[in-house]
């Protein structure tokens, strides 16, 4: 069941909790968009491995307050592990494991950045690399319309904003029966296949969660993805797993190769026959394999 936790600069953070409720705490970042719902398959997931499952709407998605400030200035990334950190106090939980899918990878390499002593382990699932970053073409092998937005996302706010308000009028009605259509060039016929049923009904309820309040949401998680992180992922001293698709069109087999590479000690799945969707299927080798690099 959805809650809600005040912040103490007045924000509301929307949060949900589920799988063990006596098991070993598991911080889950949702991508971009997105923002809690149900998901059984995760939910299930996370009970049969023994983890106690929290995540939450990032700011501006679902019932979440957009964190806004003087003049728009962008937090980064790593503020996303400050409202991660007080939630888990909150909730009165101390050590944990996260797991971040796509945009929600650089949030739980943010709370190995920032809570070295608490995160156990983290594992990204088809997470985003940092932008600009030497010895990486960011954009290579992305869909047409993330090359699209994440050009403008670069130009700034205002050149991104009218894109996202097409896609919020987009995602707003979207159902698992267009749910593939929606995503265009961004899925392959590997991706595609993955997003049907139930998944595909979950992807599509979130989506909507998302855009409730409008593009802030998507404005603000995507402009903090291009600008600096805050953190330095080649001096993370906790242990990580990369998990990627050659399929992935969203975020590109190349931002798995190059995170691998370049955070200290990663251990890498790197599959030719997996997308940025299908991968999901593997959660409980995911969850598995996290425990694993947190000795649990």
């Amino acid at each position: 069941m959805v809650d809600y936790l005040t912040l103490d600069d007045g924000r509301t953070l929307e949060h949900l909790e589920g799988g063990d409720p006596d098991g070993f705490p598991l911080v889950y970042h949702s991508g971009t968009p997105s923002a809690v719902v149900e998901d059984a398959a995760l939910l299930e997931a996370a009970a049969s491995a023994g983890l106690r499952l929290v995540t939450f709407s990032r700011p501006g998605y679902g019932q979440s307050t957009p964190r806004g400030g003087p003049d728009h200035l962008v937090a980064p990334i790593l503020a996303d592990a400050d409202d991660t950190a007080t939630l888990l106090d909150h909730l009165g939980i101390g050590d944990f494991v996260t797991l971040g899918w796509s945009g929600g990878g650089p949030r739980a390499l943010a709370c190995a950045a920032a809570m070295p002593d608490q995160c156990r382990a983290a594992a990204l699932l088809a997470g985003v690399a940092p932008y600009g970053v030497d010895g990486l073409d960011w954009l290579a092998g992305m869909g047409e319309e993330n090359v699209r937005d994440f050009d403008a996302i670069v130009a700034g706010r205002e050149v991104y904003r009218p894109i996202a308000e097409e896609q919020v009028a987009e995602l707003r009605d979207v159902t698992a029966d267009d749910i593939v259509a929606s995503f265009g060039d961004l899925v392959d016929e590997v991706d595609a296949a993955a997003l049907t049923g139930d998944f595909a009904e979950v992807v599509a309820a979130s989506f909507r969660r998302s855009v409730e309040q409008g593009p802030v949401g998507m404005l603000e998680d995507n402009l903090q993805i291009v600008s600096p992180w805050g953190f330095d992922v080649r001096e993370l001293r906790v242990p990580v797993s990369v998990w990627q698709g050659e399929h992935d069109r969203m975020v590109p087999f190349a931002h798995g190769q190059w995170l691998a590479s370049a955070i200290p000690g990663a251990r890498a799945h790197l599959f030719a026959d997996e997308g940025h969707l299908s991968l999901v299927a593997r959660i409980d080798d995911i969850l598995a394999d996290l425990k694993d690099l947190a000795r649990l």
